[in-house]
């Protein structure tokens, strides 16, 4: 029984307010129920399959998004006009149902302006240009984006926008994304670099954008800073580097 997350919400580990946070749906994002109890729903992320408990209050019936959030928040106005009082906010990589009319995206809840929207069907052309949307956003468990973004969030939110389906879990990255490089190959853009329990995107060759809780915050560093932050408990703090594939 598919349905639709109606507002930014965590996926828990337990069916509590109080458990521990494994993902984050957002706006517009589909959710299989597979069962519910005591106003809690069990069931897994259509996206990436991801399982956990959603408090059923959350879930609206299922809608085919036409567009998604393509600016790092969108506003949502109450009629078709930026004077218009701002009903919502939005974060980057939500899904919205809606027709075009003039300068706006209509939607069952508000209009959202289309320069914060793109067709559910086109891609993005970078995902570190995505990534870069989020630099200052803050480090959270668990999260996608919705108040916060956690460092394998911050990965698959990224490549999610260019067309490149990515599991949830930094492990599950290190694995399945793209091709291994070799040890002497140059890093360039959009290169996956992971470390232990950690992962984050190339800038360029030398510097890498990353969510992380040594500052808290998606920023963008050098990666031999990353590295030899490591290095004291990790005696191979760099554990893959991985190229994505056409």
């Amino acid at each position: 029984m598919p349905r639709s997350a109606l507002a930014t919400v965590f996926m828990r580990s337990a069916a509590s307010a109080t458990a521990e946070a494994v993902s984050q749906l957002l706006p517009g994002e589909g959710f299989a129920v597979l069962e519910i109890t005591a106003g809690w729903a069990w069931g897994y992320s259509l996206h990436d399959h991801y399982v956990g408990y959603v408090e059923t209050v959350h879930l609206g019936e299922f809608v085919v998004p036409t567009h998604r959030i393509s600016a790092r928040e969108a506003l949502v106005f109450a009629d078709a006009s930026i004077k218009a009082p701002m009903v919502a906010t939005l974060p980057v990589g939500s899904r919205v149902s809606g027709t075009v009319e003039g300068t706006f995206l209509k939607t069952d809840f508000g209009h959202i302006h289309v320069r914060h929207v793109m067709p559910i069907d086109e891609l993005a052309a970078d995902p570190v240009a995505v990534a870069e949307l989020c630099l200052g956003m803050p480090y959270l468990w668990g999260g996608r984006g919705g108040d916060g973004i956690d460092c394998s969030g911050l990965v698959q939110l990224a490549l999610a926008a260019a067309g490149h389906s990515a599991p949830r879990d930094t492990d599950m990255q290190r694995r399945d994304i793209g091709i291994e490089l070799a040890d002497n190959e140059p890093l360039r853009r959009g290169d996956i670099v992971s470390f232990p329990g950690h992962v984050g995107l190339m800038v360029d060759a030398e510097r890498l954008i990353h969510a992380n809780a040594h500052w808290m915050s998606v920023v963008i560093e050098p990666l031999a800073d990353v590295a030899a932050r490591l290095q004291p408990n990790h005696d191979r703090p760099i554990l893959s580097r991985r190229r994505l594939t056409a």
